[in-house]
C-alpha cells in the first residue's frame, strides 16, 4: 500500500480561492498506525499539518506551511524505543502535468545544477493535489535515518578485543617463521 492511500486529503485545484486558504489536517489513529507500519516506526502519536494553499502560475498551486509529528523510533545502537519529534517546513509548487513536463522540456540545453535551484513543480493529477500524501512525505523526510536514543553512545571497542580471537589469527600463525 502506498502512503497516498494511507493518508489522503485531496483538494481540487480549481476550488482554491484566489486569495488562498489555510487548511489544517490531522491524521486519525488508523492513519497513524498505517503510516507507522509503512515507515517502519514503532508508533506515530501525532501527525498534523497547517498548510496554506494558493493559486500559482497557470492552473497551478503552491503549498506552504508546517508538518509536525510525534513518533516513536527504535535506537540503532541499543534497539530501545524512544520518542522523537519531527518538524518540517513545506514549500511545494504544483503544475498541471502537461505544464510541468513542457517546462522541463522547454530548455533543451544541457542541465546545469546549482545549490539554490528550485525544484521542478510536482504534477497535478486529475485536477487535484493530495495534502495528506504531502504531509506523509514531509514526515518521512524529517525522520532520522539512523535514530539514536538521547544519551546512548556507540561503543567502538568490542567487549572481547583479544587479537588472538581474530579470524586472521590463524593466518598470522601460519606466516610466522619457524624457529629452530
Amino acid at each position: 500500500m502506498t502512503e497516498e492511500k494511507l493518508f489522503s486529503r485531496v483538494v481540487r485545484v480549481d476550488a482554491i480561492p484566489r486569495e488562498g486558504q489555510v487548511i489544517a489536517i490531522e491524521a486519525s489513529a488508523a492513519e497513524r498506525e498505517g503510516l507507522a507500519s509503512f515507515y517502519k516506526l514503532q508508533a506515530i502519536a501525532a501527525l498534523t499539518a497547517t498548510l496554506r494553499v494558493e493559486p500559482w502560475g497557470e492552473g497551478g498551486a503552491r503549498v506552504t506551511g508546517d508538518v509536525h509529528g510525534e513518533v516513536t523510533q527504535i535506537c540503532v545502537v541499543s534497539l530501545d524505543p524512544f520518542p522523537a519529534t519531527v518538524d518540517e517546513e513545506v514549500d511545494v509548487r504544483f503544475a498541471p502535468q502537461t505544464a510541468a513536463k513542457s517546462e522541463s522540456l522547454a530548455t533543451r540545453e544541457p542541465p546545469t545544477f546549482s545549490l539554490v535551484d528550485e525544484d521542478e513543480p510536482d504534477p497535478i493529477i486529475d485536477g487535484t493535489i493530495d495534502l495528506g500524501a504531502l504531509t506523509a512525505e514531509f514526515l518521512a523526510l524529517g525522520l532520522d535515518p539512523y535514530p539514536r536514543k538521547p544519551g546512548v553512545a556507540f561503543d567502538e571497542e568490542p567487549a572481547n578485543s583479544d587479537p588472538t580471537d581474530s579470524p586472521f589469527a590463524a593466518l598470522a600463525e601460519r606466516n610466522k617463521p619457524e624457529s629452530k
